[in-house]
């Protein structure tokens, strides 16, 4: 059975930036989940869903959050699954906070981290993981690469004839 991803996110103000890893998993053929749910506001959710989400069908977990951004070390703390954190860009400092508070795990908890606002890159490490075990996964990734690279052909090839 094909495992499917999560897509947490801590406010529906993140859903935003969210929905692209959303959109881009359901493009790569990857079932999703997409929830809400907070390390603050509502840590017991968030506690029973990472130490349920392996028996309810889960390969990997993304979970974006902002300023103190502590939704995907709390979803690490609670499951074996991996954890790829997105940090959200906030007003008061851009999102650095939420990207020192993702990456800066400690040892033995580890949390893959994005780049800010980086869903996309999320979800497609997400299917890579997820692809380990799940060639149709593996060819809709090696697909998404051949149009990139034939994008960028053909944007070369425009540039070339106007200039």
């Amino acid at each position: 059975m094909a495992k499917k991803a999560a897509v947490l996110m801590g406010s529906a103000s993140d859903f935003p930036v969210m929905e692209r890893a959303v959109a881009e998993l359901k493009k790569l053929g990857v079932t999703v989940e997409c929830h809400i749910m907070s390390a603050h506001r509502t840590p017991e959710l968030v506690t029973e869903f990472a130490r349920r989400a392996s028996d309810e069908g889960f390969g990997v977990i993304i979970a974006g959050a902002g300023k103190a951004a502590h939704l995907a070390g709390f979803c690490a703390a609670h499951t074996i699954l991996p954890v790829i954190g997105v940090p959200l860009k906030s007003d008061a400092l851009d999102g650095l906070d939420a990207l020192l508070s993702t990456a800066q795990m400690p040892p033995g908890i580890p949390v893959a981290a994005v780049s800010i606002d980086g869903a996309l890159n999320a979800a497609i490490l997400a299917a890579q993981i997820l692809a380990a075990g799940d060639p149709e996964i593996a060819r809709a990734l090696e697909l998404s690469r051949t149009r990139m690279k034939q994008s960028v052909l053909d944007n070369d090839a425009a540039l070339q004839t106007k200039y």
